[in-house]
């Protein structure tokens, strides 16, 4: 039964000719990174929320009030989801390339996920520079509000 099902999905065989199959192969691969980084990122994002939800159910052990660790986590879930998209059609793409004896870089996709590095890296700073700003503030309203013993 399931081999007539992924019977539809498997590609005809192609002739070896000069680094044909290399050359599949190291698409392969690279698919493979592209998916694994866009999981690594959609980990991330789905941690980040769960913390966001810990802190919420304890806020004294976690400390993220008033936080946009929500956006941040959407924006790593979003980011994942895209890296792995772009992936899957980058690795058809060139697969058709390479049939035709054609290669083309893939400089979009490169510029892409360093733009998301980048700006993912950016975030995060904010985010971890926000929580200590209010972290601050809050022990200075706390040590302000503290009574002054008199002798």
């Amino acid at each position: 039964m399931f081999s007539r099902i992924f019977s539809s999905f498997r590609a005809a065989p192609m002739k070896n000719t000069g680094s044909v199959a290399r050359d599949l192969l190291a698409s392969e691969r690279t698919f493979l990174a592209w998916a694994r980084s866009g999981l690594g990122f959609i980990a991330l994002g789905v941690a980040l929320e769960k913390v966001e939800a810990f802190a919420a159910i304890s806020p004294h052990l976690l400390q993220l009030e008033n936080s946009n660790t929500k956006v941040a986590a959407a924006v790593l879930v979003g980011s994942g989801s895209l890296c792995v998209a772009h992936g899957t059609h980058s690795y058809f793409s060139t697969m058709r390339l390479l049939q035709q004896g054609l290669f083309r870089p893939n400089i979009v996709g490169v510029s892409l996920m360093a733009a998301t590095c980048v700006g993912v890296a950016f975030a995060g700073t904010l985010l971890v520079l926000e929580n200590e700003g209010g972290r601050r503030a809050k022990r200075q309203q706390e040590h302000k509000a503290e009574p002054v013993a008199s002798p």
